[in-house]
This record gives structure tokens, sequence and C-alpha cells, in this order.
């Protein structure tokens, strides 16, 4: 399928090639995100307002056909979780945005929040008349507090607009959005775990079943989607689904914004069709390693996925084709490490992260953790031996297939592809001890 390339206006933008797409980020840096009617004026709500005209059930279709899947890490075809959502009956039901952006190296939530808050808000809405929900809550991370103190204001310009509130545009829908912060802690972006804190308890996920989509928030029916996810939903009404799912390939359609960040060029959010190769990524849009640098490893979707070496970036940036290689699309971060990185050092950073994020709810992850930090501060320190790389493949196992939520079971994913791809710079931490020996 031939892919559609548009010039961004995100990022430095000198050295994309016109690889790069502005469809969910036309807006960034060109109107007053704080003003409904320059949103209006740049096309704002013509998805809503088509969207209105159609059955919830055409909704659904309509994002179902589009092919999206959810911008938030674990990829679940959103028409069929927002299905899912509708076919629960309930007296009340709740929407909520995770905007919990905790994950390191991630930022493209950020700019969404920053630079067109008004497009989260509307496909909130959207959302919200096709699972038949009346209460919504973005949930913005604590780190982002001028960003909370902006949307309230969107929420109000929305709500006297008539955007919001009850009897939205004339329809009869009613649908309230309160804004919630988070306290700082990365598990919060786990759905369940953001659910725990918004109801005023201590930041731990829940055991399932019950499902979210049954019992969330106070107990009610709840649908949580990620603030891109959220974004993507006007522009697939305002141009059709089926013209949204021409970008991309056949298995990953649309677009995704990724954090480019780390040693490079022109570090930044970028907006880009999926089927790109990695190597298209680094150099044609983000202008190569900085300080003329050769290029050593990347991190892909952030602390929890996995380190690959510069050998393997001619991989194409898709579910399907990560999928393949033992990667992940994760939250769109892509961190780019060059020559001069050493990467048993890097991993003790990833590691001291997980450690202190750990919410400490499960053995497996808690102690799992504690012990794999001991193992990689060995390793830099160059007293570890040849068992501790047995021991990191044994906690791993556990820690997947114990571990109460996504932070355990991942949380050592970059440490054993570190291994299987730089073997000899551990190798190197044990033959220093046996030669001072």
């Amino acid at each position: 399928m031939k892919k559609k390339y548009v010039k961004s206006l995100i990022g430095i933008g000198v050295n994309a090639m016109n690889k790069t797409v502005s469809l969910i980020s036309k807006n960034f840096k060109n109107l007053d995100p704080k003003s409904l009617q320059e949103y209006l004026h740049a096309g704002g709500y013509l998805g809503l307002e088509k969207a209105l005209a159609s059955t919830p059930a055409q909704v659904i279709q309509e994002v179902k056909k589009s092919g999206l899947q959810g911008r938030g890490g674990a990829a679940y075809p959103t028409g069929r979780k927002w299905e899912q959502a509708a076919a629960v009956e309930g007296p009340r039901k709740i929407v909520i945005c995770n905007a919990d952006e905790g994950e390191p190296g991630t930022f493209k939530d950020r700019y969404l929040l920053q630079y067109d808050p008004f497009k989260i808000i509307e496909g909130m809405t959207i959302a919200a008349y096709a699972v038949g929900a009346t209460e919504g809550y973005i949930y913005i991370r604590e780190e982002y507090k001028k960003l909370q103190d902006q949307m309230k204001i969107v929420i109000a310009s929305a709500l006297e607009g008539g955007f919001l509130g009850d009897n939205i545009l004339g329809t009869g829908l009613c649908f309230h959005i309160k804004v919630v912060s988070g306290a700082g802690a990365y598990v919060c972006g786990e759905n369940s775990t953001l659910i725990e804190s918004i109801e005023g308890k201590s930041g731990r996920p829940r055991i399932k079943p019950p499902y979210i989509k049954e019992k969330g928030l106070f107990g009610l029916p709840t649908l949580v989607n990620n603030v891109e996810t959220f974004s993507v939903i006007p522009v697939i009404f305002e141009i059709g689904a089926e013209e949204y799912s021409k970008y991309g390939t056949e298995f990953s359609k649309g677009t995704k914004l990724i954090s480019l960040c780390g040693n490079i060029q022109y570090p930044g959010t970028y907006e880009i069709p999926f089927g790109l190769t990695l190597r298209e990524i680094i150099y044609d849009i983000g202008g190569g390693i900085r300080d003329g640098k050769k290029l050593k490893f990347l991190q892909l979707g952030g602390a929890s996925g996995a380190i690959l070496p510069a050998s393997k970036i001619d991989i194409p940036y898709t579910y399907e084709d990560f999928e393949g290689n033992g990667l992940t699309i994760g939250s769109g971060a892509i961190l780019i490490a060059d020559e001069t990185n050493k990467v048993v050092d890097y991993m003790k950073s990833v590691q001291d992260f997980f450690l202190h994020e750990s919410c400490g709810k499960c053995t497996p992850c808690r102690e799992g953790n504690r012990q794999l930090s001991k193992i990689i501060n060995r390793f830099v320190s160059g007293t570890a031996s040849i068992e501790d790389f047995q021991t990191v493949e044994r906690f791993a196992r556990v820690m997947k297939y114990c571990s109460f939520c996504g932070l355990g079971q991942t949380a050592p994913s970059a440490l054993l592809s570190a291994i299987q791809h730089f073997p000899d710079e551990f190798y190197q931490q044990i033959h220093k001890v046996r030669k001072i020996m």
C-alpha cells in the first residue's frame, strides 16, 4: 500500500524530507490553545458534529473501520474496546482520559495537552456519546501542573460554548469533564491504578476481573483511553475512517506521535505514518546522531521497552514488525544512544527507576526489582559473577509471569535485551574482576 507523506509542522522539520505527517498535530503552534474560536476556525468540532449525526453504534463501527489501536502502549483495538464498553449496562457510565505520561523519554501527550487541548475534549465527548457516558475525567500527571490549569480553562470555554455540559449542540447529549491531578507515581499510568488514585486511595493496581469496563471508577462502568487515542478520534470523523486508514500499513493503520530523544540531532515530537523504518526516523527525520557520533543502540517504547542495537534499525515502525522482532511500540518513545554510552551504566539508570517506582504491592515486582538492582550494580562495579546471568533470566521469568501488573511484568525487558545484544559489555565486567584477582 502506498504511504502518504505530508510536511509536518512539529519538531525542527528541516530534515524531515516530507516523511512526517500532520493529521492530529496540524494545530501544534498554529493557534492559541486556549481559544475556542481559533479551534473552531481550524475545523474543530466538525468531527463531533458528524459523530452526533450518526447513531452510537455507527460511531463505534467507524472507529473500528479506521483500524485505530490504543496509543497508550497496549495497542488494544479502540473500536472493539468502545463496543465492549457500550454493551455494559449501567445507570451511569464514565470516560477517563489517561494523561499520566510518566514513561521516561515520552513527551508526545504533553504536546497534545499543551498545543491542542480542545481536540482531547472533543474525542472524549465523541466517546461518551458512543458508549453512553455522562461523566468524564482527565487524569493529568502532577508534573504537568500548568497544563492542568490550562485544561480547566479550556473545559470552561467548551462548556460556555455549548460543546460540553447539558444538551450539547442541542442533541440532548450530556457530558461533564473534571481535571484530576496525579501525584507523581509512574504506576498510575496503569488504568486500574489510576482509578484507585482518583478515588483517593493508594496508587496500586486492582485484581481483574471485574474489569474496568464493568466496574471501574466508583464501581461504575468505565472507559479509559490515552490522550493520543482520544485526539485521533475527531480526525477520523472529520476526514473519514477510510481516508485515515490510508496512512500506515495494512495491519498498522494511521499515524503515530513519537518522542525522539537522546543523542539525536533534532529531538522532539513528530507525527509519522506507520511503515517508516527506524533508520528513516533517526536519520531523515531526526537528522542523525549528534556531534557526528555513531549510533550504538536505541531503547523503544520507554524504560520498559527493549534495547535494540544499531545493526537492526531497518525494521519498519509497525506493530506487526515490532512484534516479530520481540519489540513493542509502547508509548512511542525512541531514545537514541551513541558510541560514548556504556550499556551497563545505562541499564543501571533504568533499573534504579523501576526500583523507585514499584508500588510494592506484589512480591515478584517489589523484590525482583530490588534483586535486579543489586545484580546490575555488581556489573557496574566489576564484581559480577557468571551466575548473575542465570539469576537475571530466572528473576525475569518470575516477574513476567507472576507480577500483579505491567510494571513488574516488563521491568526486566531492557536488561534482558541488553544482555542479549551486548553480552561482551557485561562479560568484560566479570573479566575485569578476574584479572585483578
